[in-house]
């Protein structure tokens, strides 16, 4: 629609990027053809991902500008596409996501949880997680997972130490993060992260994969890890739940780091990709603002 009503205005089109749609077909996939060999089910989850991909970048190519919330996807979308495509980050409300919200007393080493749960989000590994917590001898600890979707049941009856308080919004989700030790975010495919910055301004520092956007918010060894397997994030957040100063001192520079992030300075970038797609089609399609 949008693409028609600019044609049909003769308005030139930006177009943003927010989902790694081809990762979520090529994962969804290949949970679905969980009942066959893993040869033939890895090949149709690539071929979903490549034939994915490219009809996504086919569609981002009719726009003059494209958006992108992260460095590698600036490199692919553009590239794919051939369109000059800028950086779209997002900011925080740090009004509202703040330590100020935990509550006082003690409780298990929370290591908390935000968003859908389903199978892109890489959701079953906090049972390989819980395993390798009890394995390093950790017992007063508990997950805190904040949404819902397809894997929920799966989780509840897979994991033993886990509160499931559904949707969560405004105070309630505040609260929900400040009263966190830890954020774990295991998914790969997502294209930021507003959870991760939630989490920061929260005081929480955050473990996050290798995979996707989530990795340009953490500064790894400082507000939170970047694991670059699974093993390693196990590691990390067992080294977490076995070192209050050091989790402390991580949710203080989190934190910190979050107050740097607002949605001024996300809203400016916006507003430099429509300044180069307004100066002129030619120049916008040369890259040259």
């Amino acid at each position: 629609l949008g693409f028609w009503l600019s044609r049909t205005l003769q308005v030139p089109l930006v177009a943003s990027w927010h989902t790694n749609l081809h990762e979520f077909a090529a994962r969804r996939l290949e949970k679905l053809l969980g009942f066959i060999p893993e040869g033939p089910r890895r090949a149709s989850s690539q071929f979903a991902d490549r034939t994915s991909l490219d009809a996504v970048l086919w569609f981002y190519a009719k726009a003059e500008v494209c958006l992108a919330p992260n460095r590698e996807l600036i490199e692919l979308v553009g590239q794919g596409t051939g369109r000059p495509t800028f950086l779209m980050q997002r900011g925080v409300d740090t009004l509202l996501f703040s330590p100020e919200r935990r509550e006082p007393g003690d409780r298990p080493f929370t290591c908390g949880f935000v968003g859908r749960l389903q199978a892109e989000k890489n959701v079953r590994f906090l049972v390989d997680l819980e395993r390798a917590l009890l394995g390093a001898g950790v017992r007063n600890f508990r997950f805190l997972i904040v949404g819902d979707g397809g894997e929920k049941e799966w989780l509840q009856q897979n994991l033993q130490h886990a509160e499931f308080p559904g949707v969560l919004k405004g105070e309630e989700l505040a609260r929900a993060y400040a009263n966190m030790d830890v954020f774990v975010f295991p998914s790969f495919t997502d294209t930021f992260g507003n959870v991760i910055l939630e989490a920061m301004a929260s005081g929480v520092p955050a473990v996050v994969t290798t995979g996707g956007g989530p990795k340009f918010l953490v500064e790894s060894g400082v507000t939170g890890f970047i694991a670059a397997d699974d093993a390693a994030f196990s590691a990390s957040v067992i080294h977490l739940a076995e070192d209050r100063d050091l989790r402390d001192r991580m949710g203080v520079l989190a934190r910190r780091n979050a107050l740097s992030r607002s949605w001024d300075l996300a809203f400016e970038q916006v507003y430099e990709a429509y300044r180069c797609c307004l100066s002129g089609r030619r120049k916008a399609l040369a890259g040259v603002c």
